[in-house]
């Protein structure tokens, strides 16, 4: 498992990505989240409530950076 892979990584990362947000630095807040998103639904699922939550938030970025339409659809499906 690489380093930051686990349970307390992806929480950490997620933790980060609204963190930089906070900072004004949402095009790398984008970044991580879609990473994380992206990690997540791989572990947990697509229901679970991290990952939920993480897809929130990354809309949230999304939104911020004007790219509103990025933030109502699926990143993985384009849905």
């Amino acid at each position: 498992m690489a380093p930051g892979a686990g349970r307390g990584g992806r929480i950490t990362a997620s933790n980060l990505a609204v963190r930089l947000a906070v900072l004004g630095r949402t095009e790398e807040a984008r970044t991580l989240g879609e990473d994380t998103l992206t990690r997540r639904r791989r572990v947990l699922g697509e229901d679970h409530p991290d990952t939920l939550a993480t897809a929130s938030n990354l809309a949230i970025d999304l939104a911020a950076l004007g790219q509103l339409d990025a933030a109502r659809e699926d990143p993985d499906t384009g849905e």
